[in-house]
This record gives structure tokens, C-alpha cells and sequence, in this order.
């Protein structure tokens, strides 16, 4: 099984995030890639050589995307991924109110119009992942798992 894990990050958190994520791929005896969005290309991922994709990015100014991963969703549009198994996860800060966190949910819709299977509820991390939120990415990527299985 393959999986591939995108991120975003300014203060480093959601690479965290990533971090996690990735970590309980490789307990799992799943071969994973970690990438940044900046570095990514949407085309490159071929359904029929991974199985998972992870994206993990920070919203910005009044609950945009992060500028370093929109070229990678604008080419989501395009993309026909039926078949991938997807989640999405990134950190925020609830300060912020209604926009805490939703380049999760706008990475999730993204995801639903190319056909890809939700593979897991995305994770809303507030600022660097705890103990608990950590638990709960590790939850997060073991349901990836085993919708993927």
C-alpha cells in the first residue's frame, strides 16, 4: 500500500501534523511519501500507483487556502482520482472563530469532486498537535487504512 502526504506550513505546525500522520503510515507498514504542496503536482498522481493521499494545509486570511497549496487544488478541478482513498487534516487557531481550520473542509470538497473515496473525518488541529490531538491523527490515519484495505 502507498500513500502520499501533501502539506502547507508557515510556523511549522502543520508540518507536525504531517509528521504524525506519516509516522503511523510507517508503523503501519505502509509506504509513504511526505511533500510539499509547493513542490507537489496534482497530474503526478496516478490512482493506479497510490492509494492514499493525505493533504495537510493552513488556512489563511478570513479562511482561504494557503497560497502555497492552491496551485495544487485549482489542478484538483481537472483531476480524476475515483478509486483514491483521501483525507484531509491541518492545525489552526480557534481564535479565529468560524474560520478555525477550514482549509480541511475545503480540501475535502475538492477531494469529493474528483471522485476519490473519503477515507476518514478530517482532523482540525488548534495550533501544534498535543498528546490528544496526536491520538487522534493516529486514529485518523488507521481508518485511512483500512478504508483503503
Amino acid at each position: 500500500m502507498k500513500a502520499r502526504v501533501f502539506f502547507a506550513t508557515i510556523t511549522g505546525n502543520n508540518e507536525d501534523v504531517a509528521d504524525v500522520i506519516v509516522d503511523e503510515f510507517q508503523q503501519a507498514g505502509v509506504e509513504v511519501t511526505k511533500e510539499d504542496f509547493m513542490d507537489a503536482d496534482a497530474a503526478d498522481i496516478d490512482p493506479s500507483d497510490t492509494d492514499i493521499v493525505v493533504a495537510v494545509a493552513y488556512t489563511f486570511d478570513k479562511g482561504t487556502l494557503a497560497d502555497e497549496a492552491l496551485d495544487f487544488y485549482d489542478d484538483m478541478e481537472t483531476m480524476d482520482w475515483s478509486g483514491l482513498i483521501y483525507g484531509a487534516a491541518g492545525s489552526g487557531d480557534v481564535f479565529y472563530g468560524n474560520d478555525f481550520a477550514v482549509a480541511v473542509d475545503l480540501m475535502e470538497a475538492r477531494f469529493a469532486e474528483t471522485g476519490a473515496i473519503k477515507g476518514a473525518e478530517g482532523v482540525k488541529v488548534n495550533l501544534s498537535p498535543d498528546d490528544e490531538a496526536e491520538a487522534v491523527l493516529r486514529a485518523f490515519t488507521k481508518q485511512l487504512i483500512a478504508t483503503a484495505k
